[in-house]
């Protein structure tokens, strides 16, 4: 079995292993251009309007805007695009059902400041962000270098031996940083660093303090941890500079599934215990016929690791590049087929209905900013992500989904219901902000289910506090005891939605000074991620004279078959892999 031992792992004989045989495709149906053409004049054209739906699309040759349309069929849906060479079609959901109820959830939002003077007319090619953009920046992305430890075989963004090397100054970062603080009326309060592979730059503890000087609250890092494993100094002082969330790739089990480092997640997850943080989010890349037979045990894997484990955000595959339609049929999934995998392999005690669509939290945001006194909007559309909570009661070996024991659509609807009276809350005394946050945690109660409730955790403890006196310190506990669950499924060229890209919440900030949706940046790189960051590339011959102790081969991890060898042994392998309940039968 392919290992990537005595190599640079990139995953090319595992890929080739995993995809010998074909467990299922995804059947695409046809339309012609004649009944294309009478659906979408019939079609709604209003955000969150019912199916069949009129959007714009690009085409994958000739990168020109074209109609789109969002339908229905075999209880899926679909998109369909109208491109100069044709019709082509793909899957956009995989249950039509989860598709209503998420939409039920949208919820919009106008951004009033742009950095660009286009128009957005011809969206997404006007990006920067412009005066059509509707969302502000949640999580903003910046890029610290395309080099990389790793040599990933689909991965065209690290830099190639020979090839120029884009890494930003800590001035440009710094104003990349300032950009996005500036959007209005919200401006960007967490930020990614990303790559290639971020743990590369020395000077990245002094970037991570650049951030919590500019009032980012929250700082992520996108890594694959191989020096995370090998330097616990490291984790040290990056957790001390201020790192909340180690975004760590993890996509799958076994050595095959998860190639990049599953030899090395026992060494980080010890190196992080022993630092005290950060916490750690799994991100598996979910890929059907390749990875999605394993969504389920990932999840328990968190729950083992609870105490540093915050939790899991499944990826499912984008496909950018031109890809055959066979190949498409064979690997994509969406949102619901990654669910609904979930749901068969945790024996449903996680369900389709457990998850809700991201929108959700804009609905509740726009409540709890009165208490707060932040504002901060989850705007993205309905269909681009969905997220749970999972508690975990050890005794009982039992894990519990929050709307088991939570009606989630009913107390959502009663904070939008009490919303005008809570926008008062400033303004109040403190003896009626006591009366309407008990006002509030009573009604609340009718909402709960004692009955369904993980024991262990004083939930509507939590919940009052945060009602009657604003404290949101206690709720630093909730997440002890509970595995955050979410979905993220970023577009490509073949089921591009320029209505979705407009509502992007996940965007990249470029030392240009403009700020990109995530699905424009890496979707349409000739524009974007490429061309810009050519523009301020060094080239080889400048890198290495501003550098002249670096060596490629130096940046590169080579796993040695000793090592592997060492770490199957390894009691602290076994602890981390073998020794672990299962909590899903």
């Amino acid at each position: 079995m392919a290992e990537s031992v005595g190599e640079v792992p990139s995953g090319e004989k595992e890929f080739e292993e995993l995809t010998s045989k074909v467990r299922n495709i995804i059947e695409f149906p046809e339309i012609d251009e004649k009944e294309f053409d009478e659906m979408i004049k019939k079609a709604s054209r209003g955000y969150g309007d019912p199916l069949p739906h009129r959007t714009y699309s690009i085409c994958p040759e000739t990168r020109r805007v074209v109609p789109a349309l969002v339908w229905e069929k075999y209880g899926k849906v679909w998109i369909t695009k109208k491109c100069p060479e044709g019709m082509i079609t793909d899957v956009y959901y995989e249950s039509v059902e989860q598709y209503y109820r998420f939409q039920r959830w949208k919820y919009d939002f106008k951004l009033m400041s742009f950095n660009v003077e286009n128009s957005g007319v011809n969206c997404p090619f006007d990006c920067g962000l412009c005066a059509r953009h509707r969302s502000h920046t949640n999580l903003l992305n910046i890029v610290l270098t395309n080099r990389c430890n790793l040599s990933c075989w689909y991965c065209f963004f690290y830099a190639k031996e020979g090839q120029p090397i884009y890494e930003p100054t800590l001035e440009q970062i710094r104003m990349m940083l300032r950009n996005a603080k500036k959007e209005y009326p919200i401006g960007a309060n967490a930020v990614q660093f990303t790559g290639g592979e971020p743990t590369l730059r020395d000077d990245l503890v002094e970037i991570i303090k650049i951030a919590k000087e500019e009032g980012y609250d929250h700082v992520q890092l996108n890594t694959d941890g191989i020096r995370l494993a090998f330097e616990p100094e490291l984790v040290k002082k990056i957790r001390e500079a201020g790192v909340n969330t180690l975004y760590l790739s993890y996509d799958g089990m076994t050595p095959k599934t998860n190639w990049k480092n599953h030899w090395e997640i026992p060494l980080i997850f010890e190196n992080v215990r022993k630092a005290g943080g950060p916490g750690i989010v799994l991100v598996p890349t979910t890929i059907r016929n390749v990875n999605d037979h394993e969504l389920g045990a990932i999840i328990n894997f968190g729950l083992n690791h609870l105490d540093i484990v915050r939790g899991v955000n499944f990826q499912p595959i984008s496909q950018v590049g031109r890809v055959p339609k066979k190949e498409r049929q064979r690997f994509r999934i969406t949102i619901p087929g990654a669910i609904s995998r979930i749901e068969e392999q945790t024996n449903g005690e996680i369900a389709m209905d457990d998850w809700y669509p991201i929108p959700i939290a804009g609905h509740i945001a726009r409540f709890f900013e009165a208490f707060a006194g932040k504002r901060y909007y989850m705007t993205s559309h309905f269909a681009c992500g969905a997220a749970t909570y999972v508690f975990l009661d050890r005794e009982k070996k039992r894990v519990v989904p929050i709307p088991r024991f939570i009606d989630v659509d009913g107390f959502v609807e009663y904070l939008e219901s009490k919303i005008e009276e809570v926008q008062k809350w400033k303004h109040l005394g403190k003896l009626q902000k006591l009366k309407l946050g008990a006002e509030i945690f009573l009604k609340f109660k009718s909402f709960y289910d004692e009955k369904y409730a993980p024991e262990g955790l004083d939930v509507l403890g939590l919940i009052k506090n945060a009602f009657m006196h604003g404290n949101y310190d206690a709720l630093g506990k909730f997440h002890q005891k509970t595995l955050f669950l979410g979905m993220m499924h970023f577009m490509d060229e073949y089921n591009y939605d320029v209505e979705r890209v407009e509502r992007c919440v996940i965007h990249y900030a470029m030392p240009d000074g403009r700020i990109v949706p995530f699905c424009t940046f890496n979707v349409i790189p000739e524009l974007y991620r490429d061309k810009v960051q050519a523009q301020f590339s060094y080239t080889w011959e400048e890198w290495k004279a501003l550098h002249p102790d670096w060596d490629y081969k130096k940046d590169k991890y080579f796993r040695t078959k000793e090592f592997v060898e060492k770490m199957r042994k390894s009691e602290l392998y076994r602890k981390t892999y073998t020794d672990i309940e299962n909590y899903f039968g």
